[in-house]
């Protein structure tokens, strides 16, 4: 959250106001007139778990972003928030499904180098995280900007449940009027020092309220019907 806020106080883009309550998360008026969504352009999840939400914030959530056009964009264990809320995960564009390989060296790739935030990534690139598999998750329904390099992974892992093999890591896409913005990038602290990341997400904010902006096509993955990766001992032909 900290890193965050000095990034908006760096680039001068957005003003930061950091809780970890959900008082905010409301269009009704507050006492003291305390800020409510009206008064923010997105909102950043880093959460987990089912929020203190009561039914009326959690429609004028949904509301923020797909009638009145902003932002949100979901930090990593965003995907693990509200899990049995099917429109959460809807606007989101998938929930958490087990991390099969836990906290490693994921071999990525990124798809779409023009989506800002992607240019200062390699097109092949190794970074150590905690990757999330994600379910209830279709390319069809989100641009996807980064993957998992399947040719690459242990699919032998009993925790690896997705039959086709594509665990993507970062994705856009749109929700009614507004823009949604997910990445499991994030888990180590020390990543947050990193400023490949700071960038990939300063650009995600600017994109999610506007300052920027991209196409969302949805596409196949690249690598259907060529899926190999590692079976045990046995490695198959992979292409990407």
């Amino acid at each position: 959250m900290a890193v965050i806020e000095e990034l908006g106080k760096q680039n001068g883009q957005w003003d930061t106001t950091i809780r970890t309550d959900t008082e905010v998360l409301t269009k009704k008026k507050l006492e003291f007139n305390a800020k409510n969504l009206n008064d923010f352009d997105a909102v950043l999840f880093f959460t987990g778990g089912d929020l203190e939400m009561d039914p009326q914030q959690r429609a004028d959530l949904l509301s923020f972003v797909h009638d009145d056009g902003k932002g949100f964009i979901g930090v990593h264990s965003a995907a693990i928030t509200w899990a049995k809320w099917p429109e959460f995960v809807e606007m989101l564009g998938g929930t958490f499904d087990e991390h099969p390989w836990g906290t490693f060296n994921a071999p990525i790739i990124v798809e779409d180098s023009t989506f800002p935030g992607m240019q200062q990534w390699p097109r092949e690139f190794v970074y150590k995280d905690e990757i999330y598999q994600m379910k209830d998750f279709s390319r069809d329904k989100v641009h996807v900007l980064m993957r998992l390099d399947s040719c690459k992974l242990d699919l032998s892992n009993p925790k690896a449940h997705r039959k086709d093999h594509d665990f993507a890591v970062t994705w856009a896409k749109s929700y009614g009027k507004g823009r949604v913005y997910y990445s499991t990038l994030g888990h180590p602290e020390e990543n947050w020092d990193d400023p490949r990341l700071q960038q990939m997400y300063t650009e995600a904010i600017k994109w999610a309220v506007g300052l920027e902006t991209a196409d969302l096509t949805s596409r196949p993955s690249p690598s259907s019907g060529s899926m190999g990766g590692k079976s045990g001992s046995e490695k198959e032909a992979c292409q990407q």
